[in-house]
């Protein structure tokens, strides 16, 4: 199977998962990219990692939330997937990679395949173990996120053409790239609901000070300041751009 790389798109994940070393580089050479196997492997990906919230044997569930909350687990996996993404993208070109954002897209959601099959693995084997025998789920942890770990290594390495070494130091960066940028959305996050705060308010207001008009009215009223303001800055700044043009004619002129 080396030497025969027409492979259909769906079996290329596993095929990478075998040879991790020599895989991301046929499926470099092939440009076999497929996006739609990527987004299918960040779906199973959340998908089991929900299923390991709700599944998981009682002998091995230590969790303490009593209520089950489904963000915590699309932060953990779709968020952080694609923060990965986008913050290893924003950093290749600084080391000189040649990685796009679909390679570095499609790259890490198969590096992820051992991980879920070993979610798979471990959802099973805690309703059929006793926790004594809990060394076995252990070792599948193990062993599939190490997996993963050469998978994504061998990935970036081929997608950038990098040596091992800058790999290496060019994923650490990543990390720390990620972290901005989830501070960044939660700032973007906690801004927008302010303003979201701030406007509800003032919308609340001129309720309470024009109750005798009908909600919908109130709603199209309160549209309609806003697109006047938009309105008036927009000129504003237009008139004003207009004006420095005409300056900067002028002084070419003079000159």
């Amino acid at each position: 199977m080396r030497f025969d790389l027409d492979l259909p798109a769906w079996k290329w994940p596993f095929y990478v998962m075998r040879h991790p070393f020599e895989g991301f580089e046929d499926l470099r050479w092939k440009k076999a990219y497929n996006m739609k196997v990527a987004m299918v492997i960040v779906a199973l990906f959340f998908i089991v990692s929900v299923c390991e919230q709700l599944m998981t044997g009682f002998l091995f569930d230590f969790s303490d939330v009593k209520i089950f909350n489904v963000v915590p687990i699309v932060i953990q996996t779709i968020v952080l997937f694609f923060t990965w993404v986008v913050g290893n993208w924003a950093l290749c070109t600084l080391f000189d990679g040649e990685g796009t954002m679909k390679n570095i897209c499609v790259n890490t959601a198969y590096a992820l395949v051992p991980f879920i099959i070993g979610k798979v693995i471990n959802i099973i084997l805690s309703n059929c173990l006793l926790r004594t025998e809990s060394a076995f789920i252990t070792f599948v942890s193990y062993l599939t996120i190490l997996w993963t770990v050469i998978l994504l290594i061998s990935g970036m390495r081929t997608v950038h053409q990098y040596s091992i070494p800058k790999t290496l130091l060019f994923m650490i960066i990543t990390v720390f790239a990620m972290v901005i940028i989830i501070i960044l959305l939660v700032l973007l996050v906690s801004l927008f609901q302010q303003v979201y705060v701030f406007v509800y308010s003032i919308y609340t207001e001129l309720l309470y000070r024009f109750s005798n008009l009908e909600p919908t009215t109130l709603i199209l009223i309160f549209i309609g300041v806003i697109a006047l303001l938009v309105a008036i800055v927009v000129t504003a700044y237009t008139l004003f751009e207009k004006h420095q043009l005409k300056k900067e004619m002028a002084k070419l002129r003079t000159k």
